[in-house]
């Protein structure tokens, strides 16, 4: 017979074969002789006593020969010469997911990506670290992948209703991804990593005969009577389509003012912001797990925080263990911080998000921006930060607790921000509705996990890209805007997801409904 048993382990006990099946014959009351093989099916980690544990769920095999799960594999077969086409603007998640499903369905996907392939953006990557100086084309936001390729590639998200997590899961995992992301309840493939998944992608996409185009930022949208046409890039060149999946991002300003100037409607959306707050990893680890030391089959611990602070939300976001943090504008002279981890999680630091919700009524003096008052408020705190920091992308900083008490730090800890920090106060650089709530949250975290609120911790700024301020509309059912027949607004930047597979799912989601109405 095959079971499936929930187990749960010590660290070193849930890396060992013979300890996972005499658990789970103990989980049985059967004889461990009996159990011929198991798969393991999800891994999580349970930190809430003074014992970390491992929570194992394995689908074991008793008195009968023992097979290995099979994931299943998609196979993505050449295009015929008179496949329809789809235009798609963007490769990140969304914009590769889509292309990829297109493909299955029998349909040329034509990417147009404003950016440079993983390899080449590597350079612009180094650029802005060491040299101060952005590419609006190519940096942590824009280029082959999108803004998650070097921003860790955390796969986790709660948005189980919007698609299928296991299938985007698995294809990760047969473009190269490690299996275990398949198992582990937080999973996370890494910036080292994605690079070649990412490039993988590519390349069966091209093979089936679908088409990427590096360098190509589109500048207009070729709309007559109401039906999409086609879209202009900023080279000069012309891609007919009736059918545009707009998938560029929540850091695409231009594209946003782009189709404002163009009078396709847009609403501003409410989002979230704040700072990147980083802290030696051995007290995060101390604090979640503790001990004194986490050991070697302990991951580096990760957090999640949450406070209500005078009616609005505060919390931790995209908590990367043993990470960098990392600069991730997009043009000159503004100034925005991200974090990543490689596949180890093996630096020295833990940094997250911790961020304020941010409302209509913060973005009201920018009214005369009409639906795009959010993004000009979000840009006016990024050229506050830059200017703070004194330029090249230096970041300014602040030590927790000296920022709760209202006072500038004599010295800054040491910190994974590779252009550097400038001590300065930091509410002189944020919005008062966000630093008197994070002020606040400070406080209450430090009750909730005990060694947060410390000296060591350094507040970076700003973090202020967690979602699109802008939502592109589009209907239910078609998925089509409503005043544009074909333009299928799609991930992150229409508003519609918020991270790697959420993204992956509405592009997935999209390519469904354009290819039920091609194929049809």
């Amino acid at each position: 017979m095959i079971h499936q048993v929930s187990v749960k382990l010590l660290p070193a006990d849930a890396a060992a074969p013979a300890a996972i099946t005499a658990a789970a014959a103990a989980a049985l009351s059967i004889p461990a002789k009996s159990i011929t093989g198991y798969n393991l099916l999800k891994r999580s980690i349970d930190a809430r006593s003074r014992q970390a544990y491992f929570i194992l769920t394995i689908q074991v095999f008793v008195n009968e020969p023992f097979h290995k799960n099979d994931r299943n594999t998609l196979l993505y077969k050449e295009l015929p010469a008179n496949a329809p086409a789809v235009l798609i603007a963007g490769a990140g998640p969304a914009g590769l997911f889509a292309a990829l499903r297109l493909l299955e369905a029998g349909i040329k996907p034509i990417i147009i990506e404003r950016g440079k392939d993983v390899r080449a953006r590597r350079r612009d990557l180094a650029a802005l670290n060491k040299t101060g100086i952005v590419n609006p084309d190519s940096n942590y936001c824009f280029g082959e992948g999108g803004a998650g390729t070097y921003s860790d590639g955390k796969l986790y998200t709660r948005s189980n209703k919007r698609g299928d997590i296991n299938r985007i899961l698995n294809i990760f995992i047969q473009f190269g991804a490690d299996e275990k992301i398949g198992i582990d309840a937080h999973p996370h493939i890494g910036t080292n990593k994605l690079p070649h998944i990412i490039t993988a992608m590519r390349e069966q996409i091209i093979h089936c005969g679908g088409e990427v185009h590096f360098d190509q930022r589109i500048n207009h949208i070729d709309i007559q009577d109401g039906q999409m046409k086609g879209v202009k890039t900023a080279s000069g060149a012309y891609f007919t389509g009736q059918h545009l999946i707009l998938a560029t991002g929540h850091s695409a300003r231009d594209i946003f003012i782009m189709l404002d100037q163009q009078h396709i409607l847009l609403e501003a959306k409410p989002f979230a912001l704040g700072v990147r707050v980083e802290h030696p990893q051995e007290l995060i680890d101390s604090a979640q797990y503790h001990c004194a030391l986490r050991g070697e089959y302990l991951p580096p611990a990760s957090y999640s925080l949450v406070e209500q602070v005078d009616g609005r939300g505060v919390f931790s976001f995209c908590m990367c263990p043993g990470g960098i943090i990392a600069p991730a504008s997009t043009d000159p002279g503004e100034l925005v911080v991200n974090g990543w981890s490689p596949s180890k999680r093996n630096n020295p630091f833990a940094n997250s998000g911790m961020v304020v919700s941010i409302e209509a009524s913060d973005f009201q003096p920018f009214a005369d921006k009409g639906n795009l008052a959010a993004m000009y408020y979000q840009r006016e705190v990024e050229i506050a930060a830059y200017n703070a920091g004194g330029g090249k992308f230096v970041a300014p900083a602040q030590r927790m607790t000296d920022f709760v008490n209202g006072k500038v730090s004599a010295s800054l800890p040491a910190c994974s921000y590779v252009p550097g920090l400038n001590s300065v106060n930091l509410r002189e650089v944020l919005p008062a509705t966000v630093h008197t709530r994070l002020a606040g949250a400070f406080k209450a975290f430090g009750k909730k996990m005990k060694g947060y609120y410390t000296s060591d911790a350094v507040l970076v700024a700003t973090e202020s890209r967690t979602s699109s301020p802008v939502r592109i509309p589009r209907e239910n059912d078609t998925l089509e805007h409503p005043q544009v027949k074909g333009l299928y607004p799609c991930g992150e930047g229409a508003g519609y997801a918020g991270g790697i597979v959420s993204a992956a799912m509405d592009g997935e989601r999209v390519a469904a409904i354009i290819a039920a109405k091609l194929v049809s």
